[in-house]
Formats: structure tokens, sequence, C-alpha cells
């Protein structure tokens, strides 16, 4: 990554507009003393003053910023994802203008033209994660050239907030996709249940509702018959990811195994299947959305794991597993 061009590690640099400044200030201070000029030296009282004024006001104004994290979208890693953040001045004199908001987190820098003092700004940022898993947000940099832009004055200020990054998507898509739409094909649709349209007819039985009467069909035959509705039911996708990595693989591939399965999971999600995902100590099952958030979750935290059996894969499943095929058939004997 590049570095930026106002970032810094110090606390406060000159700016090219403050460097001709205090090379002026300096001439104004040795003609004033060569001369004796009282107009000299109250000129250069003027801009010894405009230099302690802006040191004031730069750090008095950054110094009462506090940076708050409101809330943060879903995490893909690689993907920018947009939050917010909130900067609310504490101060009762100083309202900074031109602040920069800068982290190794967030994907570019956000300029905030004004945080008015007692007051505060919602900011839309995007931030960049590089890996899955648990990540910390845990500080910001602030940089401002306020008042005067002769320095740029920089703080470090303090951010909590956790976010889980949920595995890194392919945009190639993954290899199995038709091998998934196979197996959600070879899944039974049709059964009796509570769905809209009618599955078949059958006799009136006791206790039954008048309101799944066919009136036409009973007419006709001069009995009660009734309707029976067929189930609305979502393709499924069952996939299961073994967690052990062998010695001869690399991270990478154990890495691009993880997003593989991501893929997979979030292109059936996003279709409005049933999914299940089976990990070796913990099974996700349920309707597409409502268990979204655990199946990455639970993909962003899985470890990779030197040896173990394997998950119990049901037929139809869609296995996930870094092992040679003569290991996965020694560990299923």
């Amino acid at each position: 990554m590049s570095a930026r061009p106002f970032a810094f590690k110090g606390v406060v640099r000159l700016t090219r507009l403050g460097t001709g400044y205090l090379l002026f200030t300096l001439v104004i201070g040795f003609a004033a003393l060569n001369t004796g000029n009282n107009s000299l030296y109250i000129g250069l009282a003027f801009m010894l003053g405009g230099l302690v004024v802006s040191g004031l006001a730069s750090k008095g104004g950054l110094e009462h910023i506090g940076v708050e994290l409101l809330s943060v979208d879903e995490a893909w890693a690689g993907r920018p994802v947009h939050a917010m953040l909130r900067l609310r001045s504490r101060s009762l004199v100083w309202s900074p203008k031109d602040v920069i908001v800068a982290s190794e987190l967030l994907a570019a820098p956000v300029f905030v033209s004004e945080v008015s003092r007692r007051s505060h700004v919602d900011v839309p940022v995007r931030f960049l994660f590089e890996r899955r898993g648990p990540a910390r947000l845990h500080r910001v940099d602030l940089y401002t050239r306020y008042p005067f832009g002769l320095f740029l004055k920089k703080r470090r200020a303090r951010l909590d907030g956790d976010v889980v990054v949920y595995p890194r998507l392919l945009e190639a898509g993954s290899v199995r996709r038709g091998e998934a739409r196979a197996a959600a094909d070879a899944a039974p649709r049709r059964r009796a249940g509570g769905g809209s349209e009618i599955f078949a007819f059958r006799e009136y039985a006791r206790g039954d509702s008048l309101r799944h009467v066919h009136w036409k069909k009973s007419a006709s035959l001069g009995r009660w018959v009734m309707k029976q509705h067929e189930e609305e039911v979502s393709p499924s996708l069952i996939v299961a990811v073994d967690p052990v990595r062998p010695s001869s693989v690399s991270e990478e591939r154990f890495e691009r195994m993880i997003s593989e399965a991501a893929t997979l999971l979030l292109d059936a999600i996003e279709d409005g299947a049933d999914v299940t995902l089976i990990l070796p100590r913990e099974r996700i099952r349920g309707r597409a959305q409502r268990i979204r958030r655990s199946v990455f979750e639970a993909l962003a935290l899985l470890e990779a794991e030197p040896g173990g059996d394997l998950p119990v894969v049901p037929r139809g499943a869609i296995l996930f597993s870094l092992r040679t095929e003569g290991e996965r058939e020694k560990r299923s004997a």
C-alpha cells in the first residue's frame, strides 16, 4: 500500500505555507533586531502570536474529538465494507475544519469539512479487511491544518469495535456450482403441505375445515371433496467442510477452499435455497436468510486443524476437504 501524502509518524509537521510563514517570521525578526524599528517588532509579535494561536487551536480542536463506531455492514475479506463513524467534539471553543480520518483498515482516507464545538458529525467510511476472521478496530488517525494551514496536526484517536470478517469470495465462482445445482434439482419438491397450489383431492374426514372444500367437485360428485395443498418447498443444499490441513498443503490453498465453500453457500442463499453447513463439531441448518449470519460467521472463525475425523456427510452433500481420496475413504470406513 502506497504511503499517503499527509501521513507521518510525528505529531506536528510544517506545511509549505507554514514553512514560508516561519522563514518570513525569521526575516522580520532579524530585520527588527538589526534596525530597532518598533513597527517591525510589532509585526514580529503578531506573526509569533499567529504561530501560537495556530498551535493551540489545532491541538485543542483535535484533543477533544472522540470517535465512535455506529454501524458496520456485512464484511467480506477483500471487499470494501460500508460503515458509519461518529466524530463528536467536546470542545467549548474550537470547531476544527478540514479534518482527515485515516487508518490502515480504511479503504481510503475520509475528509470531514467541519466538526462543530459541542456537536457531532456522522461520517460514512469504507473499511477494507484482507483476511477472514475477527478484526479489532482500535484506533484511527485524525489530521487537520486548522486554523491557518501552517501546521499539519495529527492525533491518534481510540476506536472500540469488533467485526467478524467473512471469507473472501471468488470472483470467477466456484467449480462446484454445477454439482450444487444437480444436488438441488435432485431434491424432492412436491409434497402435501400448507402452500397455495393444489396438490391432490381427498374425501372429507371428520374435523376438516370447510375452507378446504372444493365446491365444484363436491357438487358434481354429490359428496364432500377436500382440497389438499402442496407445500412450498425450496431447493436445498448441504455443504460439509473438513478443516483438516495436511502438512503438505499451503495455508493459501486452505483459505481458497474456505472461499469456495462460502461462495457456493452465498449463491444458494441468494437463490432462496435452504442450506445446511456441516462442520466437525457443528451443524447449521435452516431457511436461507435466517441462518445467513450464522453460516458465514462459522466459516469466518473456522481454523485449520492438523488432524481429526471427517464430518459425517449425508448422501447428496458436497464435501470440501484437502485430504487425499485415499485418506477420505479410510476415514469414512
